[in-house]
């Protein structure tokens, strides 16, 4: 089924960094379809923190508040559906959703998110975003001076244990596997009472989400509170890629400082190109929508 509307904007996801994007061209005017199909990556995270006015408010709260205040827009309008395709037509784009049917626009924003792999290690999914974390900006506050634990490794592992370290001193980095620490590392580390520990981990020992232990391949424990972790991820929609999006060495949209993908007319916000962070992601929705109304506003005037 072809819809023959022909939208300013098609913007691709529906929550934070959408929605944001969203209400800047609504309020500019603006004929915007939003498509999303409300799986967001953060649903069982309990609460959510450092987002002023919203500080422990849960992320279905938040969004959901958002989508009714977005969608009281007259010119914004919600498609729930899965974005599957998008080609470059003169007019613009056409996108083509998992229910077959076809919008058009003349712009796009990609409002994605990632896609976390998770390691695997039993437990692990069970626990992510409850009491296995990724930003001690969102939650370390929450299990600040608790027994916690880091799963990770080398370079990355060290710069992770130094941040961590802000909100607990009861640390202890878990590799996994064979550390890959310089000696100058091993040495900060211990010197600072951070235990190092290579063991395999085979399974993460909690209730509802809480961790209470990890559990290794020698059938021997360590019982952490909370644990940090930052698994591999990779683009959650793979259209702006096919599409000729870049990317970054980290596997995230590059975009310049006006959220302009190096596609042009493409747009990207939120986690699919910057930190992961609720405020970013509304900050970086805001700036994709208000530079796209800059931008139709240009070719029209």
């Amino acid at each position: 089924m072809k819809n023959e509307t022909i939208f300013d904007v098609i913007i691709i996801g529906g929550n934070y960094s959408g929605l944001a994007a969203a209400m800047a061209l609504g309020r500019a005017l603006r004929d915007v379809l939003i498509i999303d199909s409300g799986k967001p990556c953060n649903k069982q995270t309990p609460h959510s923190h450092n987002f002023l006015t919203q500080d422990g408010n849960t992320p279905k709260e938040i969004s959901g508040t958002a989508k009714l205040q977005v969608l009281n827009y007259d010119t914004i309008k919600f498609q729930n559906g899965i974005a599957i395709n998008a080609t470059k037509e003169d007019f613009g784009f056409a996108v083509k959703t998992d229910s077959k049917e076809i919008f058009k626009a003349k712009k796009l924003i990609f409002a994605t998110g990632l896609k976390d792999i998770f390691p695997k290690i039993e437990g692990f999914s069970e626990c992510w975003g409850i009491s296995i974390l990724h930003c001690p900006y969102c939650h370390g506050y929450e299990v600040k001076n608790e027994e916690t634990g880091i799963i990770a490794n080398g370079e990355a592992g060290f710069e992770y244990a130094r941040l961590i370290s802000n909100w607990t001193k009861k640390l202890t980095i878990f590799t996994n596997g064979e550390a890959t620490f310089t000696k100058d590392q091993t040495e900060k580390l211990s010197s600072k009472n951070i235990q190092i520990i290579e063991k395999e981990i085979l399974k993460v020992n909690h209730f509802e989400g809480k961790v209470e232990s990890l559990e290794f391949a020698d059938n021997s424990k360590s019982e952490v509170k909370a644990i940090y972790a930052r698994p591999h991820f990779e683009q959650h929609c793979k259209i702006s890629l096919e599409l000729g999006c870049e990317i970054t060495e980290q596997g995230l949209l590059k975009v310049d400082a006006f959220q302009k993908t190096t596609i042009k007319n493409v747009y990207a916000c939120g986690d699919n190109c910057a930190m992961r962070s609720l405020a970013f992601a509304v900050s970086t929705g805001t700036m994709a929508g208000v530079v796209a109304n800059k931008e139709l506003i240009e070719e029209e005037f």
